[in-house]
């Protein structure tokens, strides 16, 4: 009987965590592709939260230094880099810091939502040195893989610094193959699998959420019937099982404008597939949403899952 155990686990730092398992058994030659397929999922799909861009009181460009702040600004945007945020957001979001007193300023300092929460509040960002004001706004958003500040920078909002992203929770993934344990059959064997998360989920919550993304796409590949006869309804079959898998994808992956998305989020689109129910003239009517938004939505949705919005 298939079976998933748990051989270790352990909590080096609050933003390392591991844990190891054995996963089977398999026929020979499956806990290979099983395997590869696990760690392409984990590293690329998984979705997490993080810093995309920063506006600081008084700075326009990050080649500038702060009265009575220790670091630069390249060095603080590094060390906001190194926050890692956990919490359920379905848009972008802004939050503050606001400190006033010299003294080390941490990510405890970030005025954060009930619904977001640091995974080590003793990450440091920068020292004040002197009486001042370091007044800056964040601004956080979900999405998947790593995302550079190039990309992002057309995306935020005017004012702030674009910063790279690093919205994956899984940080490092191995996996070997060894012979079953529990059978003398040589045929049979087991996928060992050794995950490392940043500390915004478990690993066994990043193998759950791995092991349903890979459902859901090969869902989409089940035929009921194969017989020329019914060759209409394989047809529809197949559409309805895309339908579903489309649930899954959040229009985040679109990378659009603020403008654009945050329009899309007030009017209840999160998923594609709330997205392919309207035409592009049925968008102009959303709320502050203008010819150039839906032009962007048309344009990215074509370029990155060759579909066309609904006639």
């Amino acid at each position: 009987m298939f079976q998933v155990q748990c051989l270790q686990s352990t909590t080096k730092t609050p933003t390392e965590l591991y844990s190891k398992y054995s996963i089977g058994p398999f026929l020979k030659g499956q806990s290979t592709t099983v395997g590869n397929a696990l760690r392409r999922v984990l590293l690329s799909n998984l979705e997490g939260i993080a810093i995309t861009g920063v506006r600081i009181l008084g700075i326009d460009h990050e080649f500038s230094t702060i009265p009575n702040v220790k670091e630069d600004v390249i060095d603080i945007l590094l060390n906001f880099k190194q926050i890692i945020l956990k919490g359920n957001i379905t848009e972008p979001i802004l939050v503050n810091l606001n400190v006033k007193e010299p003294g080390i300023i941490t990510a405890r300092s970030i005025e954060l939502p009930d619904t977001i929460t640091l995974v080590d509040p003793r990450q440091y960002i920068a020292t004040l040195t002197g009486d001042g004001n370091l007044k800056m706004e964040f601004l956080i958003t979900r999405g998947q893989n790593y995302v550079t500040s190039g990309k992002i920078d057309s995306t935020i909002p005017t004012g702030f610094l674009a910063l790279d992203a690093v919205f994956m929770p899984v940080t490092k993934v191995n996996f070997f193959v060894e012979t079953s344990r529990n059978n003398i059959s040589s045929e049979l064997e087991s996928l060992i699998l050794e995950i490392w998360t940043n500390g915004s989920i478990t690993p066994s919550e990043a193998l759950s959420s791995a092991a349903e993304i890979l459902e859901s796409t090969f869902g989409i590949l089940k035929v009921v019937d194969t017989l020329p006869t019914t060759s209409q309804n394989t047809t529809l079959q197949i559409q309805e099982e895309k339908g579903e898998h489309l649930e899954t994808i959040f229009i985040e992956e679109l990378e659009l404008s603020v403008r654009a998305y945050n329009c899309l989020k007030r009017a209840n689109v999160h998923t594609l597939s709330d997205l392919l129910q309207y035409s592009a003239e049925d968008l102009l009517e959303f709320k502050n949403f203008g010819q150039k938004s839906a032009e962007e939505v048309c344009k990215n949705l074509k370029e990155r899952f060759d579909m066309d919005l609904r006639k």
